[in-house]
């Protein structure tokens, strides 16, 4: 389906697994839980309930390394019937320390595609999260001065956005989105009258898969970030 972009003045990029590398950490992580764990129970035994875990805690920590190290901890504790060592607690802190630490990986065609659109648009990070993290992985990555504003949401459905696009005046017929997931950085745009660009990621956490619609209505798939610069 083709998309007019010409109306298009505002541009919000999605940061993680869209500007930078996130999810592949965590799988890692995921991975090395199952390993400390797997004393207890199957490793499918031990993703699943480390994943309803997360779920049950999403309200109390929201999104971020934080809420996913206590929901590990949390996890270990009840595989184990609380016979988990102390040692392991400590490692699973540490894990989770690593990831905070880990140096920011840029994925590919990142500053190629903000310094084509730097000045001719106004660019925006529409992120969720823990604030403190993504705060500091902006720094890290030093993509800051390409960017007008940057917002740690709560979480990404269509109120957030329409309230964060009201306060920010800017009209949803001149705002794209360009993310990695369609159930967080498409779908929820495409609904509310903006326009969005999905570039998939290879990894998706499991919360954010969603079946495709049939039909594609207000947005585009393109596998690599640098191929939006052939619509803007």
């Amino acid at each position: 389906m083709e998309i007019d972009f010409m109306e298009v003045k505002v541009i919000g990029f999605d940061a993680d697994d869209t500007l930078w590398v996130n999810e592949t950490y965590f799988r890692h992580a995921e991975e090395r839980f199952a390993e400390l764990l797997e004393g207890y129970e199957t490793r499918n035994k031990i993703d699943q309930e480390l994943f309803k875990m997360e779920m049950k805690n999403l309200e109390l920590y929201g999104y971020g390394i934080k809420g996913f190290m206590l929901s590990m901890i949390e996890s270990a504790l009840e595989l184990s019937d609380n016979n988990i060592s102390q040692a392991t607690l400590l490692e699973l802190l540490n894990l989770g320390k690593e990831m905070i630490a880990h140096p920011v990986e840029l994925l590919d065609g990142v500053e190629e595609v903000l310094e084509s659109l730097q000045g001719r648009y106004r660019l925006i990070v529409l992120t969720k999260g823990d604030l403190l993290d993504q705060e500091r992985k902006l720094s890290k990555s030093n993509l800051s001065t390409y960017f007008h504003h940057v917002e740690v949401l709560s979480d990404k459905k269509e109120r957030n956005y329409k309230d964060l696009l009201d306060h920010l005046e800017i009209s949803t017929n001149e705002f794209l989105m360009i993310g990695n997931s369609l159930k967080s950085d498409v779908l929820p745009l495409v609904n509310i009258g903006a326009k969005a660009v999905h570039v998939p990621f290879h990894t998706t956490w499991k919360h954010e898969e969603i079946e495709e619609p049939k039909e594609k209505k207000g947005y585009l798939t393109v596998q690599k970030l640098v191929d939006v610069l052939e619509y803007l």
